[in-house]
């Protein structure tokens, strides 16, 4: 009967140990999908932090070219600034200021509605410009301060409207990369 007994006894306990490795086994099955989703989280967020790395890096050479391009504006609008000076000390012609009040508008009429503020700038540099070439010829005679520097104040014009438009395909290709991430 001892024996029985005891047979009865081992039997509970293999049958315990049984349920045991079962539930044992359904834990190490859910820790091992676990450590799967952690791993492919891990690549995805390494993946992101290349990228945002990358979007950093160009970020930071958008900055570097965008204060370039501010200091040619600055450059710029102090020499726009000795221009209308000069423009207001100098006489004003009638053939001179003529071409002016007929090209401003031609521009403006044909500009697409997209971007007036651009075209109009243009046209009204090309205007400035028209005024300062007609200012140059009595120039010579007179030669009042700073009037041989027609050609500098004319290279210094075009370099800040390249600039501006410079400026301008950085701040969209910055746009696009932030958007893009």
């Amino acid at each position: 009967m001892t024996g029985m007994i005891l047979d009865g006894v081992l039997m509970l306990l293999l049958v315990a140990a049984l349920g045991y490795g079962v539930r044992l086994e359904r834990k190490l099955t859910a820790l091992r999908e676990g450590q799967q989703a952690f791993a492919s989280a891990v690549t995805e967020l390494n993946a992101a932090a290349g990228r945002a790395e990358a979007a950093l890096a160009s970020l930071r050479a958008s900055g570097q070219e965008t204060d370039l391009l501010h200091d040619r504006i600055l450059k710029a609008r102090e020499v726009k600034a000795q221009l209308e000076a000069l423009i207001a000390r100098g006489p004003v012609s009638a053939p001179a200021a003529e071409p002016v009040r007929e090209a401003a508008p031609a521009p403006l009429a044909s500009a697409p509605a997209a971007a007036p503020r651009d075209d109009e700038r243009a046209a009204r540099m090309a205007a400035l410009a028209e005024r300062i070439q007609g200012l140059a010829a009595p120039a010579k005679a007179a030669r009042p301060p700073g009037g041989g520097n027609v050609a500098a104040i004319l290279g210094a014009m075009t370099a800040n409207q390249s600039a501006k438009q410079s400026l301008n395909r950085a701040r969209r290709s910055l746009d696009e990369d932030l958007f893009a991430a």
